[in-house]
Formats: structure tokens, C-alpha cells, sequence
């Protein structure tokens, strides 16, 4: 009998099956986006041009596919904080970050539904929450350092006033409820001239 050698470092995935399994996360995010959480998984793996093999291979589980989708949506408003905060003005990259959050949020009601169980949603959102307020709060703290959003305002109440509109609205269009908040909330926040 062979014992597994825990310090035995994880192979790195091949470069063809990261693309793969990249190309299914996009493609699922955009069917679950048009279809809702019982999108066909059948249907995934042909648009991603992948055999259902491959997607089950990369994806066990509806569940396991929800997940992979949520995650990178988290990477992206990480990856947008950095991104936007050096290429736009401040209040520019605050209002183009807070728009890329609302469609997190459009997908993330949407994978809140697939992922079934009120315990999974919630590991996964608090596995991925530091890094949405790391997001925010660097994107705020750059536009405190220019003079164009007051101190005493905190990112993180702002970002709950829009996922309270997104979740908690009544509308039919929260998305255009959202946007419209974003920037009432941010001209709320300047200094007073």
C-alpha cells in the first residue's frame, strides 16, 4: 500500500484545460444569466465547444458550477479595482466599479438560487467577501486621497444600500433602481463645495 505524500505539491493544470475550464465559467455565466439556474449544462458544454465529459470533469456538480461562476465574478470586481483605479479619474472609476457591481449582483441572485442550500450560499459569499470589500475600499480610499469623497464615508454602507435595492426592491427593474442609486449615493458622498 502507498501512502500519499501530503507535502507533494498539486499539479498545475494544463494550459488547453484552463482555457476549457475558463471558457465553460463564461459561457455558464451567460446562460445562467438568459436562463436561469436550470440553464442546460448539456447546452453549456456545446456553446463552450466543450464534450459534457470536459464539463463534468471540470465541474462535478451543478453546484460545483455555480461556485466556479460566483468566484469569478469576485475576481473580476477585484481585478476592476486595480484596473479602473489606475486607468479613470477616482469618481470615474467608483461609478464604472459600482456598475460592474450591480451585474455581479444580477448574477449573483442568480447562483444564490442554484446553489440550493441557504448554509452553501452563505460559505461561499463569506469565502468571497473580503475581497469584494478590499475592492471597494481601495477604489474609495483613492477618490478620499484626490478630495473628491468625504472620509467619514464608508464603501462598504454604500455597497449594501445598492444590494439592498437589488434584492430587497420590489421593481421589476431593480438594475435601473441600482444604477440610479449609484449615483445619488455618490453625489451624496462628495464634499460639501
Amino acid at each position: 500500500m502507498e501512502i500519499e505524500n501530503s507535502s507533494t505539491p498539486t499539479r498545475k493544470p494544463r494550459a488547453d484545460g484552463q482555457r476549457n475550464r475558463d471558457l465553460i465559467v463564461r459561457v455558464a455565466k451567460e446562460a445562467f444569466a438568459e436562463n436561469g439556474a436550470g440553464a442546460s449544462l448539456d447546452d453549456i458544454a456545446k456553446k463552450a465547444g466543450v464534450g459534457p465529459g470536459t464539463l463534468y470533469r471540470h465541474f462535478p456538480t451543478r453546484e460545483d458550477l455555480f461556485e466556479a461562476v460566483y468566484r469569478a465574478e469576485v475576481d473580476k470586481l477585484a481585478e476592476a479595482a486595480v484596473e479602473f483605479g489606475r486607468t479613470l479619474l477616482p469618481i470615474e472609476a467608483i461609478r464604472a466599479w459600482l456598475f460592474l457591481f450591480i451585474d455581479y449582483l444580477a448574477t449573483k441572485k442568480i447562483i444564490s438560487a442554484g446553489l440550493g442550500s441557504l448554509v452553501t450560499v452563505n460559505r461561499v459569499v463569506d469565502e468571497n467577501k473580503p475581497k469584494v470589500h478590499g475592492a471597494v475600499k481601495s477604489i474609495f480610499e483613492r477618490a478620499v486621497e484626490a478630495g473628491e469623497i468625504r472620509a467619514d464615508v464608508d464603501p462598504v454602507g454604500i455597497v449594501l444600500a445598492i444590494v439592498g435595492v437589488t434584492f430587497f426592491g420590489t421593481s421589476e427593474d431593480w438594475r435601473k433602481s441600482a444604477e440610479s442609486l449609484v449615483d445619488v449615493l455618490i453625489r451624496g458622498a462628495r464634499p460639501e463645495a
